[in-house]
């Protein structure tokens, strides 16, 4: 029997062919250069195979030429138009080569990646054979890993293609085609009608339907940042200076209260606790606790832990790893599952990591005793086990050894025991308010030793016996300042678009990647850390799509646009077979549809937004042509100049346009007359006069210490108490004349 075996990527091929022939394998070039024919005996299943390839998808999708120019039909009717299935040019060699080797195949077995764009590449490969033999026989081979064990399994027992996987896939593509071209028209055609810069360059404003809401996370947070008003707080710190093995210790105790954004309260409370002398412990616990061992490693946490611990971009961690799972060394990168199935054989796997120089002693311990099973997660998407590696690998280096070093600890530390510790705490009270101090003592570092990307240390505190009474070293009132949130680095971004259901775990890196590409976003390095800043072009998509529900909404922040929300839902069904391919492309059209007519209901893409932060079309603009038939028109200039303002000062750069616009009170005055005026004690429009100078400098340099507030809080105690004793001896005085005068009076008579 004669099988036709077809990879998703050549190197894909040629390992397969390898494990599989033992070595013994006969190749034949194609007409394609990247392609070759693999061919050999296969006597587990008594077959003949030959093992080729395609390079990614094989078809592709595109409209009718009526439709392709953009000048030749409304954006709108994309939403309606037919779409043409055709093998590109490009690909047409890889369909000969199939087609040819199709004929002579009594099976076609398919061994594209396991995942919903495997299966769909698979159902592309059987359209192309099924043209050469309609009636060859079509089964699946299922594998998690090149290696040996699952590829001659993957060959005995295949399976069946899955027709909903790959239907809901090409629910999305037709779904991305139409809405990416409708939207991408409308805003690029908007865009260069409006603005000389666009026209000039031509250049193409693209609309994605997962990567507007993976910007519109960016620019919310940049929204945040931008309007955070921080707040002053204050605290009360408490400290004990004791001996501890013989060297002085300072234990800092923790206000229970946290701190409060009252200054009088802070100082009401703060008087009253320094009234009294000595603090008294009312509680000391001691408890085990445990650090947990990380989860089995997903693709998700992958791109989030190379981006936080390795400096990576998502997505060349991403490329990595699926470079080293076509090598043989990991397992397929691609996958949503934490939990391990119970039959994994994790001995086999410990046993390659023992020759490792860095934890080969770790595995070697693992095995003879320090196994533990690894946690499980809340995730199975019922197709691949989570990533780890499949062999061991000493020959890398750079950044793919810094991927593989993080994959195999990651994996090597779950197999391992939770971090174990004993932790103190003690409360205290003093003036009536509540303290606490915490430490700790690692009593078994465990999976620590192995992964050193989670940090876990010793805090040791001296003994305290409950009861007991101290006289505290210091206690200050400390001020501090609420801090704004940063701006999202790629993790936080890929956790965020996780967490809404943005994209699939495989392509989260790739939104990314292409908003970046595109100048929506700017990378900006702060330190060691990368941070991701919209560009204006990219605040302005958000604001305008925002208004018409197409992205989340920033103001206030929508967790995820209803529209994208039902698609995912939609594919979710459709591959568990609930509805059908038509239904999704109904659904998400007429959704689409409904708000692409209120962005034409409002008459433009591009509406003035009161708020924009932008600096387009704000100030004097350069000084327009006048012809016979057009009269300028001052008004356009901007509302807030007044009449003959604006073309005075655009008559003025025309000579200059390096030059310093005078303000209002300046015209006529030269920089040294206004100078003049200043010195003597005009305020000239837009300068600081220097007495307001002095005054605003006085004030800023108004910071009071903390040793310099209770100073002045003990005066205006002392201060307090001075003219309490003044009134008590003088209601005192008075009271001893009232009761005088009865006694005088009576003397008298």
């Amino acid at each position: 029997m004669r099988v036709l075996c077809v990879a998703e990527k050549p190197s894909i091929a040629r390992s397969i062919s390898q494990i599989l022939s033992g070595g013994r394998v006969e190749t034949r070039v194609t007409q394609n250069r990247f392609i070759k024919n693999f061919d050999f005996d296969y006597p587990q299943t008594n077959s003949h195979f030959t093992v080729t390839s395609v390079s990614g998808h094989l078809l592709a999708y595109d409209f009718p030429d009526a439709y392709r120019q953009w000048q030749s039909c409304d954006p709108f009717s994309l939403f309606d138009a037919p779409i043409n299935t055709v093998v590109p040019a490009d690909k047409k060699t890889i369909e000969r080569n199939l087609m040819s080797e199709a004929r002579r195949a009594h099976t076609l077995m398919i061994w594209t990646d396991c995942d919903r764009e495997g299966e769909n590449i698979g159902w592309e490969v059987v359209t192309v054979c099924r043209k050469a033999k309609p009636n060859i026989l079509v089964r699946r081979a299922r594998f998690s890993a090149i290696i040996p064990q699952q590829i001659h399994r993957a060959a005995q027992q295949p399976v069946d293609l899955d027709q909903a996987q790959s239907d809901a896939v090409e629910a999305r593509i037709f779904l991305d085609l139409r809405i990416g071209a409708a939207f991408t028209r409308m805003q690029t055609l908007a865009l260069q009608n409006r603005l000389p810069q666009f026209r000039e360059k031509r250049e193409v404003v693209s609309y994605g339907p997962c990567q507007f809401p993976t910007l519109g996370f960016v620019v919310q947070r940049y929204k945040q940042v931008k309007e955070f008003t921080p707040e002053d707080f204050w605290h009360i710190l408490l400290s004990l200076d004791r001996q501890v093995h013989g060297e002085a210790k300072r234990v800092d105790f923790t206000w229970r209260r946290g701190h409060i954004f009252e200054l009088d309260v802070v100082n009401e409370i703060y008087e009253d606790i320094i009234e009294n002398p000595r603090a008294r412990v009312t509680k000391v616990t001691q408890k085990n606790t445990k650090k947990w061992k990380p989860l089995p490693l997903t693709t998700v946490e992958l791109q989030k832990a190379g981006s936080r611990l390795l400096k990576l971009a998502p997505k060349k961690v991403l490329d990595i790893a699926e470079k080293l799972y076509q090598q043989g060394f990991l397992s397929y990168p691609r996958t949503e599952t934490d939990q391990y199935d119970p039959q994994f054989d994790f001995m086999t796997l410990i046993a390659k990591q023992r020759v490792d120089p860095a934890w080969g002693a770790f595995a070697t311990g693992l095995q003879e005793g320090g196994f533990t099973p690894p946690r499980r997660g809340k995730n199975n998407d019922k197709a691949h086990p989570p990533i780890h590696p499949t062999a061991h690998n000493a020959n890398l280096a750079g950044d793919e050894k810094k991927v593989y070093d993080l994959i195999t600890r990651r994996f090597l530390a779950s197999c391992s025991k939770d971090a174990e510790g004993s932790e103190t705490t003690v409360e205290v009270v003093y003036g009536g308010e509540e303290f606490y101090a915490t430490g700790l003592i690692i009593l078994a570092r465990n999976y620590l030793d192995v992964y050193p990307y989670d940090k876990w240390s010793d805090k040791e505190i001296p003994d305290f016996r409950e009861g007991e009474e101290f006289e505290p070293t210091c206690c200050e009132m400390k001020e501090g300042q609420t801090t704004s949130p940063t701006l999202l680095t790629e993790a936080d971004l890929v956790t965020l678009m996780d967490k809404n259901g943005i994209g699939t775990d495989a392509t989260i890196a790739q939104h990314i990647q292409t908003i970046i590409d595109r100048e929506y976003v700017i990378e900006r390095m702060d330190g060691a850390t990368k941070h991701l800043l919209p560009s204006t072009l990219g605040i302005g998509l958000v604001k305008l799509f925002a208004n018409i529900g197409v992205v989340p909404d920033i103001d206030p922040p929508q967790a995820r646009p209803r529209s994208s929300l039902e698609e995912t839902r939609s594919m979710t069904k459709k591959v568990n077979n609930l509805v059908t391919k038509r239904d999704i492309g109904l659904l998400a059209l007429s959704m689409r549809g409904r708000m692409t007519r209120r962005a034409q209901r409002e008459g433009s893409m591009l509406k003035d937004d009161d708020d924009d932060d932008s600096d387009a079309g704000v100030g004097p603009q350069p000084l327009m042509k006048v012809t016979a038939s057009k009269k300028v028109d001052e008004r356009t200039y901007g509302g807030a100049l007044l009449r003959g303002e604006g073309s005075a000062m655009a008559a003025f750069l025309q000579d200059d346009p390096q030059s310093r616009i005078p303000r209002r009170g300046e015209i006529g005055l030269t920089s040294d007359e206004i100078a003049e005026f200043e010195s003597v004690g005009y305020v000239m429009s837009g300068s600081r006069h220097k007495r307001m100078n002095a005054v605003r400098m006085r004030k800023e340099n108004q910071v009071i210490s903390a040793e310099e507030k209770r100073g002045i809080l003990k005066l205006q105690r002392d201060e307090r108490e001075r003219r309490e004793a003044i009134l008590r001896e003088e209601f005192s005085e008075l009271i001893q004349e009232r009761l005088k005068g009865p006694e005088t009076k009576r003397s008298v008579t």
